[in-house]
């Protein structure tokens, strides 16, 4: 099955198509801004977001809040790329009875683009089955359904078999993609086409070996048309996400926004949330052809149809999620559903929202006080690199149409996660984000000073004059980096667990971690 957008004429919100013979639908054309694209010598062609946008708000099973990409770091892996794809944004840990689960009657894809004309080339699409047990008590001699989704423990030891007390379970299937042609994704040691979610984190007492009971839920996987085997994991995990987000979406209330030895000033509002996460760790070179660059972005869609129903042939794409904070602090609040139901390849329709950035004027409205002033260059070819076409001579394709995804250049050496900088590439380190994302990147703190110039200081692009408050170290005081994770696959951490024992904190966070009006938290 492949999936392809359609532009359709008269209607606000794109529709895109999927079948399952894999046919390519038809694409409209969108004109091109051509002064800057001829600007950028591109040839004239036709052409991290929890809760982004308006529509998705309704639909939070199929919400994408992140998109990591990145040559694996885990010892002995960096032929290895990892993709992460969050869904499902503020999970509370404590969300019984029915806590969380993805859409059975939507699909998830990882679309990669390998040829950089902003169209995928490999999707990895991901399908979900939700079997209710029907388990039952004796209620004096007459067997009655349960209104929980477990009725002991599970997982006791670690066992991902031990789950006779799991009244939901959740399973997914993975099918590849590539030229036209869908293929099953089977479990390297079994053979088998399903795999099973583990359940959430529900607390100590029902499942006391939780980290364990996870992790036996990574799978070695054989991958269609791939010499080599990668790994899947799919699963809660701690939201990686790391933002002051009150106070940043409230005209930046921040105290202290602008320093770094402010970095860790401030709050991170998603410290005592979990979120659910796809997680692939795939070869590189059965990720990329002849450029080592490679794009990516998820995306996420409903049946098309009244019923819902999950065989069909129409899906509704409605969130879509590649570079983070898009969405969130570039596209107009007018475009942001519309954004999310299109495709990269169509990107040149919210074109100006980067040639001319709103945010960076709002900046210097809120601090205009404090002589804070936005750039002046015009268009803003820096963000149009940064978001569109890749940095040129460190991850923009040898032919590149502008669209809105994430890339990587899979030949940058990897960083070991001891030495990374949370402020990637403007800190120093060409493994990090935009050149891909990692989880310990600082993505608030990086697309803030990108945005009001840090490229220009740098003088990668126009002058250091255009941006005179480029060399500003602006942050959210939200601080995260490497050490907030594992170094290992799936590198996200546990997810905080809805009921504490004993034998398990009940947030798993970095020490003196500050929770919303709970004030500071020891991880000890």
């Amino acid at each position: 099955m492949l999936s392809k957008g359609i532009c359709q004429p008269n209607k606000d919100i794109a529709r895109s198509a999927y079948r399952r013979d894999g046919a390519r639908a038809t694409v409209v054309p969108c004109a091109l801004f051509a002064a800057v694209v001829a600007s950028l010598g591109i040839a004239p062609a036709c052409a991290s977001s929890h809760r982004e946008a308006p529509l998705i708000t309704s639909s939070p099973k199929l919400d994408g809040t992140d998109f990591y990409m990145f040559r694996s770091y885990e010892p002995g892996r960096n032929g290895f790329v990892t993709l992460i794809a969050d869904y499902i944004p503020l999970e509370d840990a404590n969300a019984g009875p029915n806590y969380y689960q993805f859409d059975s009657k939507g699909i998830y894809e990882i679309k990669i683009d390998n040829t950089g004309d902003g169209i995928e080339d490999i999707t990895f699409q991901f399908r979900f089955k939700n079997t209710l047990e029907n388990l039952t008590v004796n209620a004096t001699g007459v067997k009655v359904p349960v209104p929980l989704i477990q009725t002991g423990q599970i997982g006791v030891g670690g066992n991902p078999n031990d789950i006779a007390n799991l009244n939901v379970r959740e399973s997914y299937s993975i099918s590849v993609i590539q030229n036209r042609r869908a293929a099953a994704v089977t479990n390297a040691i079994t053979g088998s086409e399903k795999f099973e979610k583990p359940v959430d984190n529900i607390g100590f007492k029902t499942l006391p070996d939780y980290a364990a009971y996870a992790a036996a839920h990574i799978y070695n996987i054989r991958i269609p048309g791939c010499p080599t085997t990668g790994r899947v994991f799919v699963g809660q995990r701690k939201d990686p996400f790391v933002v002051n987000l009150g106070e940043t979406f409230d005209l930046i209330n921040i105290a202290n926004p602008i320093g770094e030895a402010h970095n860790n000033a401030g709050r991170d509002d998603l410290a005592d949330k979990n979120v659910t996460s796809i997680e692939l760790e795939v070869p590189i070179a059965c990720l990329k052809q002849n450029d080592n660059v490679i794009g990516g972005w998820t995306t996420a869609s409903h049946a098309g149809n009244e019923d819902g129903d999950r065989d069909s042939d129409d899906f509704i794409q409605v969130s879509r999620l590649g570079n983070p904070l898009v969405n969130e602090l570039v596209i107009g609040l007018r475009d942001k559903d519309k954004f999310n139901a299109s495709r990269p390849y169509d990107d040149t329709q919210f074109l100006t929202y980067v040639t001319n950035p709103s945010f960076p004027e709002l900046v210097q409205t809120i601090f205009a006080a404090d002589g804070i002033l936005a750039p002046t260059l015009s268009p803003r070819t820096d963000l149009i690199a940064t978001f569109l076409t890749g940095i040129k001579g460190l991850n923009q394709p040898v032919s590149v149409h502008p669209s809105e995804i994430m890339r990587l250049n899979t030949s940058t050496p990897v960083t070991p996660a001891s030495d990374q900088s949370r402020l990637g590439v403007i800190g120093g380190d060409n493994a990090g984000y935009p050149n891909g994302r990692r989880p310990g990147d600082d993505v608030v703190d990086i697309t803030l000073r990108v945005a009001m110039g840090r490229l220009l200081t740098l003088g990668l692009f126009g002058t250091p004059a255009q941006a005179p408050s480029g060399g500003l170290d602006f942050t959210d005081g939200a601080i995260v980096n490497s050490s907030f994770f594992d170094a290992t696959f799936p590198y996200l951490k546990t997810p905080i667990a809805g009921s504490p024992g004993k034998a398990q904190a009940s947030v798993p966070l970095p020490q003196d971690a500050v929770l919303p009006g709970l004030g500071t938290v020891s991880s000890q």
